[in-house]
């Protein structure tokens, strides 16, 4: 597997394949070929799709002067997430690149070995990492530092920061969504609006909500958020560490361990499955963030290895068969909602993980593998193309 410094990336929303995925690829092009003066790029499939709600077009242009943005709905490739840059030179020569944005802002390029793509970890589903650290007698955030490097922590930290402040200025900020749907922003709302005799649950789901609702409405707004592991999903680990932080004073170094697990929890699902919605559904985004959320919940309470485990896999389970269907190809609805419900999820596994760890029948890398060929199974139109379910009623109720 890949560093984790590979599934937390820091940058600008809105979507990590849709956005962070086509910037690092023209940037890229653009420094592999300074010769070229002008360009085109063409769009295909999910990117096409969705691209305009996405912003994918607009960052581009952002990162490639003089360029011809061409979307294609047709998926003439396997990856639904492909482009195609081309460069061209004041001398008349010309450059290609075909690129696939494999999410959570990764791409792969047909033809060229990249350095982010060296593995660093020798084992590759968690049942073997359980093992391993099992036989050494280390934690998950140990096995981290032993293959990360100690310079992972300062890594952590800046990751903890980032995610902090999106929640900052998302609690801060009021007013409408960019975009034709006009979603008012209710972070602060979530925040502030306390009703008289507030049950305690009650004040758990409303700040939980209210920090990822935060990081949401930040990354709907093109602002700077952590993928976790995506642009879309990165409400969800956020607002569980920040209410838990808050409730039991957890210290930063506490904190930075957590993130360690839970993205190690990320990597395996991304290793061995998928991360994006236009492969595997939404259940590749908000359900591995969840597992991730749960898995951080329950490392900050220094919990079993197994018990951290049935807590991912009871998120990424019941997160099964859920599709990607963003309305006008915004991150927005239901996107934004279901980063508040999957955090507040994630709280929920970490309990029964802590009664039920010893009598489950289904592993981690199981849910994972299942995820995978679920996500294979669902029809396009649920694979963020904007095409089905929520996207495809709002569109007719509209006209």
């Amino acid at each position: 597997m890949k560093s984790i410094r590979e599934l937390y990336k820091i940058g600008y929303g809105p979507s990590s394949s849709h956005t962070m995925g086509p910037q690092k690829a023209c940037s890229l092009f653009k420094e592999s070929h300074p010769d070229a003066t002008h360009f085109k790029v063409i769009l295909y499939g999910s990117l096409a799709l969705t691209g305009k709600g996405h912003l994918t077009d607009q960052i581009i242009k952002k990162t490639l002067e003089n360029v011809e943005v061409i979307f294609d709905y047709t998926f003439p490739f396997d990856h639904p997430n492909t482009l195609e840059i081309y460069g061209f030179s004041s001398d008349e020569k010309s450059y290609f690149w075909r690129v696939y944005s494999i999410g959570g802002g990764s791409i792969s390029i047909e033809g060229v070995e990249q350095e982010d793509e060296i593995e660093i970890y020798p084992h590759q589903t968690f049942d073997e990492i359980k093992n391993y650290c099992l036989s050494e007698n280390i934690r998950l955030f140990e096995y981290v530092e032993r293959y990360e490097g100690k310079d992972i922590w300062n890594f952590l930290s800046i990751v903890y920061n980032t995610m902090n402040e999106a929640i900052d200025r998302g609690l801060s900020s009021e007013g409408v969504l960019p975009g034709e749907l006009r979603v008012k922003r209710k972070a602060k709302q979530l925040l502030t609006k306390v009703f008289e005799n507030e049950p305690s649950e009650i004040t758990e789901s409303r700040l939980v909500s209210a920090y990822a609702y935060a990081v949401s409405e930040e990354n709907a707004s093109g602002e700077i958020v952590v993928t976790a592991p995506t642009c879309g999903a990165s409400g969800v680990v956020p607002a569980v560490l920040r209410y838990m932080k808050e409730k039991h004073h957890f210290k930063k170094d506490t904190c930075l361990k957590a993130l360690a697990t839970a993205g190690l929890i990320g990597n395996i699902i991304k290793h061995n499955a998928s991360i994006s919605g236009a492969i595997a559904g939404c259940q590749a985004e908000i359900g591995s963030a969840c597992a991730m959320g749960a898995a951080l919940h329950a490392e900050l309470f220094k919990l079993s290895l197994n018990q951290i485990e049935y807590a991912a896999e009871i998120s990424l389970e019941h997160h099964l068969g859920l599709t990607c269907d963003p309305v006008l190809g915004y991150v927005q609805i239901p996107c934004i909602e279901r980063n508040a419900v999957a955090a507040l999820r994630s709280i929920d596994a970490c309990g029964l993980s802590y009664f039920l760890s010893e009598s489950r029948k289904i592993s981690l890398d199981m849910v994972i593998e299942t995820m995978y060929q679920t996500g294979k199974d669902i029809h396009t139109k649920y694979r963020e193309t904007g095409i089905g379910g929520l996207a495809q009623l709002y569109t007719k109720i509209k006209g």
